[in-house]
């Protein structure tokens, strides 16, 4: 079948390990289901992979990929939820320590077929498209939890998302604009700083610029780069979630004495539940919310895509239409 693989890895090369084009199609494991693809998206965790980070190599090749979209063995239009849970595991499977994502232990999205535990389906809503519906498994996930169960934030309050233009950011954005939050957000390029105002932000900002105010909660994906502009944003017992450190994660300020001195909450954030898939699906249809699409290809044409997310020429999310 048609897929994205990861044949080799390569810090400094990763697209060199890059595979688009036959392959195998494995197993599918007892009590799990094979889903007919439609649309499937491409998330950093991808080039991560091919990087060898997360990925050990004995695991080559893996099939690439989070999210997706596409038809159960019954018809049904389904999403998948991507997070797999060790075997016996109860509760929130986030907090499961032998938890994987699909193209981790097991293969990913970005082929014709995938196969995941038969729990791991969410219905799709009728309002969504294809397209919208490859963009939330992932990245508008781990912005969903972010914002209504980390942060606990309320209509009205104010949000600093970080970063704006990546996945996470701009699925932050237009998630808190639609829920009534006042959003603010910050970036170093200017085409990004428009489209978030497309998007929902009331204001945008140069990363690091003075705020006129403080925030109640900042979205922090950026790491080392924006840590202390975070800290420095918050009103006092205000709450920075974080789900990811693209420039690094070591700042060169911690900030621990205005992070106790304030009663700040620091809080980490990874993905969602399969519930929380759910219900984000549902809102986003509800809402009438059009997640920031970059650009759609066929995933014939994946290399296309990987070059752009590694050149970071990305306003969005990248779909692929199998």
């Amino acid at each position: 079948m048609l897929a994205v693989a990861a044949v080799t890895q390569s810090t400094d090369d990763p697209l060199s390990g890059l595979h688009v084009g036959d392959i195998d199609e494995p197993p599918v494991p007892e009590d799990w289901v094979s889903i007919d693809v439609v649309t499937c998206a491409l998330n950093h965790h991808d080039l991560w992979s091919l990087k060898g980070v997360g990925l050990p190599g004995d695991r080559l090749p893996m099939i690439l990929g989070c999210d997706a979209a596409g038809q159960a063995p019954d018809g049904a239009e389904v999403l998948v939820y991507p997070v797999i849970s060790s075997p016996g595991f109860q509760g929130d499977v986030t907090n499961d320590p032998r938890r994987s994502l699909l193209s981790e232990v097991y293969p990913g999205t970005l082929a014709e077929r995938v196969r995941v535990p038969a729990g791991n389906l969410v219905p799709k809503p009728e309002g969504l498209s294809w397209e919208q519906a490859a963009c939330l498994p992932t990245a508008w996930l781990t912005a969903y939890r972010m914002l209504f169960t980390n942060a606990a934030v309320h209509p009205g309050d104010t949000v600093l998302v970080q970063g704006a233009g990546g996945g996470v950011a701009t699925a932050a954005i237009q998630l808190a604009a639609a829920a009534g939050l006042r959003v603010w957000a910050t970036s170093r390029d200017a085409a990004k700083r428009d489209l978030a105002k497309e998007l929902g932000a009331t204001e945008t900002f140069e990363s690091g610029a003075r705020l006129p105010d403080r925030v109640d909660a900042v979205m922090e994906t950026v790491g080392a780069a924006t840590w202390s502009h975070s800290v420095n944003s918050l009103r006092p017992g205000g709450t920075i979630v974080i789900s990811g450190a693209t420039s690094g994660d070591a700042p060169a300020k911690a900030e621990l004495t205005k992070i106790f001195f304030k009663q700040l909450r620091v809080i980490g954030s990874t993905m969602g539940t399969r519930d929380e898939l759910a219900r984000l699906a549902r809102f986003v249809a509800d809402k009438g919310i059009e997640p920031q699409i970059d650009s759609v290809l066929p995933l014939a044409q994946a290399r296309t895509g990987f070059e752009r997310m590694a050149a970071g020429d990305v306003g969005g999310k990248i779909v692929f239409r199998v």
